[in-house]
C-alpha cells in the first residue's frame, strides 16, 4: 500500500512538473510574439552588395559657338548652309559697309597727313637746332616752340595711326571665318541681309558645334560621385539606337555637390568619329558598383538618420540600443552598413528616431 502510495505521488510531481514547465515555455513564446508585434526584427547578414545604376545624361558638343555679327552690314556672300563641315579658319561669310570702308580710307589719308606733318616739323627743328649754334641766330624762344610743335605733330601721327588700325581692325570683322573646326548646324542669313551688332539676343547669323567629338553630361549621386575618378570608363545606351552599347571617358567633374538634389555633375568625353551621335541626345549611362564582401547588410528601412547621427537599432537581451553607423552601397530595400554591429545581430526593421533605448517592452 505504501509503494502504491508512493507511486501515485511521484506521478503526480510529475504532472505537476510538466504543467509549470509547459506553462514557462508558453509564457515565453507569447512575450517573443508580443516582441515581434511590437517592433519588427530583422537579422544583419555578410554580403557583397553590388549595385547598377542607370542614370539620365545627355550629349553636346565639345565646342559651339553662336555667330554674331561684330560691326553693322549686309551680308555679301555665305559660303556655308546647314550640314557643313568646315575647317578652322575656314571663310564662312562676307559682309559689306560702305561707310566703314570710307571711314578707314579716310582714317589712312589722316595717318599719312600726320606723318608728313611731323616729318616737315621735324626737318624744321633740326634746322634750327643746327642754325642756333650761331650765336643771336636764333632766340631760345622760337627753339622752344618749333620743338613743342614737333612733339604735337609726333603724338597726333601716333594718335592717326592707331586710329587707323582700329578701323582697319574693324574692317576685318567684315570677313567671318570659323573660330574652330566642325559642322554648320543653324544659318539664319541670307545674302542682302542686313546684320548690326545689337542682335545678340536675337538669332545668330552661323551655329557652329564640333561634333567629332562630344560630351556626354551626367548627374551622379553623392554615394557614388566618391568611388568615381578622372579615368573611368563608363557605357551608356541611345532611345535613338536601340541596341547599341557606347562608352566615353571620365574626363572632368564639377567638385561640388548640388545641395538640392545631392548630385554632382560629370562630363564624360565620347569620341564620335562616325558622327553615328549628336549633340541634344539623350542616353541612358549605366554605372556598376561592387561592394565590399566583408560588409555588412540591413534593410535600409532600419537605418534611422537623424540631424545629429545615424544609427540602427539593435536589439540584444531584450534591450533596444542605437549603433552608430556609416552607410554604403544601397539597393532598393537592403544597405551596406559599418559599425559596431556584426552578422548574426538582430536590429529593427522598420526603424524611427521616436524609439528610445532601453527594455524592448
Amino acid at each position: 500500500m505504501k509503494r502504491i502510495t508512493a507511486w501515485i505521488f511521484s506521478l503526480l510531481t510529475v504532472v505537476i512538473f510538466s504543467c509549470n514547465n509547459v506553462r514557462g515555455k508558453m509564457d515565453e513564446s507569447k512575450e517573443t510574439k508580443m516582441v515581434a508585434v511590437k517592433y519588427q526584427t530583422a537579422q544583419a547578414v555578410k554580403e557583397n552588395l553590388q549595385i547598377s545604376l542607370r542614370l539620365p545624361a545627355q550629349l553636346m558638343a565639345y565646342e559651339q559657338v553662336s555667330i554674331f555679327p561684330k560691326v553693322i552690314g549686309y551680308v555679301k556672300n555665305v559660303s556655308v548652309d546647314i550640314g557643313d563641315h568646315v575647317r578652322k579658319g575656314q571663310l564662312l561669310m562676307n559682309l559689306e559697309a560702305p561707310e566703314m570702308e570710307q571711314e578707314s580710307m579716310e582714317a589712312k589719308e589722316k595717318y599719312a597727313r600726320a606723318v608728313s606733318d611731323y616729318s616737315i616739323s621735324k626737318e624744321h627743328y633740326n634746322r634750327l637746332v643746327e642754325a642756333s649754334k650761331t650765336p643771336g641766330a636764333i632766340s631760345p624762344l622760337d627753339l622752344s616752340a618749333i620743338k613743342a610743335k614737333m612733339k604735337a605733330d609726333s603724338s597726333l601721327s601716333n594718335a592717326e595711326k592707331d586710329n587707323w588700325q582700329m578701323e582697319k581692325a574693324m574692317s576685318d570683322y567684315l570677313t567671318v571665318t570659323a573660330p574652330f573646326t566642325g559642322v554648320i548646324t543653324d544659318r539664319n542669313v541670307n545674302p542682302g541681309s542686313l546684320v548690326n551688332n545689337m542682335q545678340k539676343e536675337g538669332e545668330a547669323m552661323l551655329e557652329l558645334k564640333e561634333i567629332d567629338k562630344l560630351r556626354l553630361m551626367v548627374d551622379i549621386p553623392e554615394s557614388v560621385s566618391g568611388r568615381l575618378k578622372d579615368g573611368d570608363t563608363l557605357q551608356f545606351t541611345m532611345s535613338a539606337l536601340p541596341g547599341q552599347f557606347f562608352s566615353g571617358t571620365v574626363s572632368r567633374r564639377a567638385m561640388n555637390i548640388d545641395a538640392k538634389y545631392r548630385v554632382e555633375n560629370i562630363q564624360v568625353d565620347v569620341i564620335n568619329k562616325k558622327e553615328q551621335l549628336k549633340p541634344g541626345m539623350y542616353a541612358d549611362v549605366m554605372i556598376h558598383m561592387s561592394g565590399n564582401p566583408n560588409s555588412v547588410v540591413v534593410p535600409k528601412s532600419a537605418v534611422v538618420t537623424s540631424t545629429v547621427r545615424q544609427y540602427v537599432l539593435g536589439i540584444k537581451n531584450n534591450m533596444i540600443t542605437k549603433v552608430d553607423v556609416t552607410t554604403g552601397n544601397e539597393t532598393i530595400d537592403k544597405i551596406e552598413v559599418f559599425g559596431d554591429l556584426h552578422p548574426g545581430d538582430h536590429v529593427i526593421e522598420n526603424a524611427n528616431d521616436e524609439i528610445n533605448e532601453g527594455p524592448v517592452n
